[in-house]
């Protein structure tokens, strides 16, 4: 018998119930996490402090996946992606962001890395090429840690900042994604802190409303790309459901129930999110919310018609924010000769698989 429950899915004292019904003693998980989570370990037989007997046990009830990389592109900037194969075949995206100046409120020394919630995505806005090839399922709490793991055992670096701005939205896989945030944030995990931790949504409010009543202090960054309805009715579908004033209304409860300063992500597409009238409207949301605001210019990606503004653009709309004393940057440009916005080289590899099939 193989073990059918992926060991780094468990919480610590889901870890110890289990151990106590193979009759072993709780604080056996502690010395298990140590391994897990402080020396890596990717097999049971590794664990060469605990008994024979128990390591059998283990491989009898548990495994231990492990990510395959695919593929990973380096940037001039320093930016990689990492495409990963999971267990079952799929594919999925992350991205170790250099150091950079404000992002989402933290130091400009961080190591942040940005983290896929699902494989592929079924909220459909128009500039993202995430959803391109549709939604497969969700990603399991593990996967989601597995990616952060990955990224450190290839590339040396110890990741102290944690975006889920991947492929995929992240409330619509609430629990698994804040399985995942406790053991990123749990001493016993990759203990890293709740406030370097940000979930992105693009606009489910009653998940919104779920998260502000949770205890942890993460940050919340909301895909905002649009400061009406009309606008964003035509490049994000999730504004037929929860429309601007429902998620605003949402992101105030939020706000009065946490000490984290609210983002709104933004977007700047050529022509259909770039007026001036739009960056007023935006600076009177972000007014209402006491938000920051990051700017980011689009990021072409083949197939879709979208383009970025030009540079004088982006820095009028820049202005218009500061003119209305709004905390906002211009991101900018991350990784674009690798193709870095989300889902692009998953689409681009699975094309490629699908040719030479």
């Amino acid at each position: 018998m193989t073990g059918n429950i992926e060991i780094k899915s468990l919480l610590f004292n889901e870890l110890q119930t289990k151990l106590q019904g193979l009759a072993q003693p709780s604080y056996r998980a502690k010395q298990i996490m140590d391994w897990l989570y402080e020396k890596r370990a990717d097999g049971f037989e590794q664990m060469s402090d605990l008994p024979q007997a128990l390591r059998a046990q283990l491989a009898e009830n548990f495994r231990i996946d492990k990510l395959g990389v695919a593929r990973v592109l380096g940037s001039r900037d320093t930016t990689l992606k990492f495409l990963f194969r999971l267990s079952d075949g799929n594919l999925i995206e992350s991205v170790l962001i250099p150091a950079s100046p404000a992002l989402y409120g933290q130091k400009s020394d961080r190591r942040t890395a940005c983290v896929s919630t699902q494989v592929g995505c079924a909220y459909g806005c128009k500039f993202c090429a995430s959803g391109l090839d549709g939604f497969s399922r969700n990603l399991r709490a593990n996967e989601i840690v597995d990616q952060i793991i990955a990224i450190e055992s290839a590339t040396g670096e110890k990741i102290d900042n944690v975006v889920f701005m991947g492929m995929g939205e992240p409330l619509a896989n609430f629990d698994n994604v804040m399985r995942a945030i406790r053991i990123l944030n749990a001493p016993w995990g990759l203990g890293i802190g709740a406030r370097h931790i940000t979930v992105s949504t693009s606009g489910l409010a009653p998940q919104i409303r779920r998260l502000a009543d949770e205890p942890l202090q993460i940050r919340l960054a909301i895909s905002l790309h649009g400061a009406t309805d009309e606008v964003r009715n035509q490049i994000m579908p999730i504004n037929r459901r929860y429309n601007l004033e429902t998620l605003l209304s949402a992101c105030d409860y939020y706000i009065a129930r946490k000490k984290q300063r609210l983002t709104f992500e933004y977007i700047l597409i050529a022509d259909v999110n770039d007026t001036d009238d739009q960056a007023h409207l935006l600076a009177a949301h972000a007014r209402r919310l006491a938000a920051k605001v990051n700017l980011i210019p689009y990021n072409t990606v083949q197939g879709l018609p979208w383009s970025r503004p030009s540079h004088n653009r982006q820095e009028k709309f820049l202005s218009i924010l500061h003119r209305h004393a709004i905390p906002a940057t211009l991101r900018r440009e991350k990784g674009g000769d690798i193709d870095a916005a989300c889902g692009q080289l998953r689409l681009q590899t699975k094309r490629e698989e699908f040719a030479t099939a």
